[in-house]
C-alpha cells in the first residue's frame, strides 16, 4: 500500500467535489461582478463602496475568497504531487503554497471586513 504523507486523509472524490463547488461559486461571483459593471454605467467610488458595504456582498465575497483558496490548494496540491517526486522538496513546496494561500486569504478578509 502506498502512503502519501501530504494527502492529509482526503479522497479523490472530496477533492473533485471541492474543485467543482468552488468553481461554481467563483463563476457566480465573477458573473455577478461583470454584470454589475456592465449595468452600472455611471459607476463611481461611492457606488462601488456602497456595494461592498452591504453585508450580503461581504458574505458573498468571503465565500468567493474561501472558494478561491480551496480551489487553489486542490489544484496546486495535484500539480505538486504529480510533478515533484522527492518527498522533502514536495512537502517544502506545499508548505510554502499553504502559507501563501493562508496569507492571501487573511489579507483578503482584512481588506473586506477591515475598517
Amino acid at each position: 500500500m502506498v502512503t502519501n504523507i501530504t494527502n492529509l486523509g482526503r479522497s479523490g472524490l472530496s477533492d473533485w467535489l471541492l474543485q467543482r463547488a468552488s468553481a461554481i461559486v467563483l463563476a457566480l461571483y465573477s458573473l455577478f461582478l461583470v454584470g454589475y459593471l456592465l449595468f452600472s454605467p455611471g459607476l463611481d467610488y461611492a457606488a462601488w463602496s456602497g456595494l461592498f458595504a452591504q453585508t450580503w456582498m461581504r458574505i458573498f465575497s468571503l465565500l468567493a475568497f474561501v472558494s478561491l483558496a480551496a480551489h487553489a490548494w486542490v489544484g496546486l496540491w495535484t500539480v505538486t504531487t504529480d510533478y515533484i517526486k522527492p518527498t522533502g522538496i514536495r512537502v517544502a513546496a506545499q508548505s510554502i503554497i499553504i502559507l501563501a494561500i493562508f496569507v492571501f486569504l487573511v489579507w483578503g478578509i482584512q481588506v473586506l471586513w477591515g475598517a
